[in-house]
């Protein structure tokens, strides 16, 4: 079993002592647009991704402890000012502390794919979420969806045509195994060391 860390950052958020609803302007100190990573891993793709944009702000969220852990000692290394993190299950928060229509991208990279098929129903991305997420997206906001994972990066690929409100960014792709600009992850970079592919998925509101 793994023990708790305690994440001492001033860029740590926790949940429990958030009002709700949440003026992010508040947080950040600006009224920039907003951008949230779900899985946010050590944080090596939010940091590369925000010390680009510093035009931007960052909502990175976990659902483990060790991985916010780890994504604020990277933040702080780098003295960003412009990512909040929190352990979070994304769901809720996202329906509990962002309004609808405020978010200017969404990034979900390797999501636990729940490989069996008894399984496959606990995955995050379905209609269901694509749908729910959709409310939340700024106009002409980005969601970024990337898996190892063959048959959940078709699957992903294969339903976002049909819900309506989604631009395809890479049309007449419904997918790429390459992303221009796009930050490479940790995992990533170990999956496709290993000969795996990468699946990238762009889409925005419209």
């Amino acid at each position: 079993m793994q023990s708790f860390i305690h994440i001492d950052s001033p860029n740590y958020l926790r949940e429990e002592q958030l009002p709700a609803p949440l003026d992010w302007s508040a947080v950040f100190g600006n009224d920039h647009p907003i951008a949230l990573e779900i899985g946010c891993g050590i944080g090596d793709f939010i940091v590369k991704t925000a010390l680009e944009a510093p035009e931007r702000n960052f909502i990175a969220i976990d659902f483990y402890n060790k991985g916010c852990y780890k994504t604020c000692r990277r933040i702080d290394r780098h003295g960003l000012t412009n990512v909040r993190v929190l352990r979070v299950e994304a769901r809720q928060f996202i329906q509990e502390r962002l309004s609808k229509g405020l978010l200017a991208a969404v990034y979900i990279n390797c999501p636990d794919p729940w490989p069996k098929k008894k399984h496959r129903k606990r995955r995050l991305v379905n209609r269901q979420f694509l749908e729910f997420l959709r409310d939340y997206l700024a106009p002409e906001g980005d969601f970024f969806f990337a898996t190892d994972f063959d048959d959940y990066g078709i699957d992903v690929a294969g339903l976002l045509p049909g819900i309506a409100g989604y631009g395809n960014c890479l049309a007449p792709d419904l997918y790429r195994h390459e992303l221009e600009g796009y930050h490479l992850s940790k995992y990533m970079r170990k999956f496709m060391a290993e000969g795996k592919r990468i699946y990238f998925v762009h889409y925005h509101k419209i």
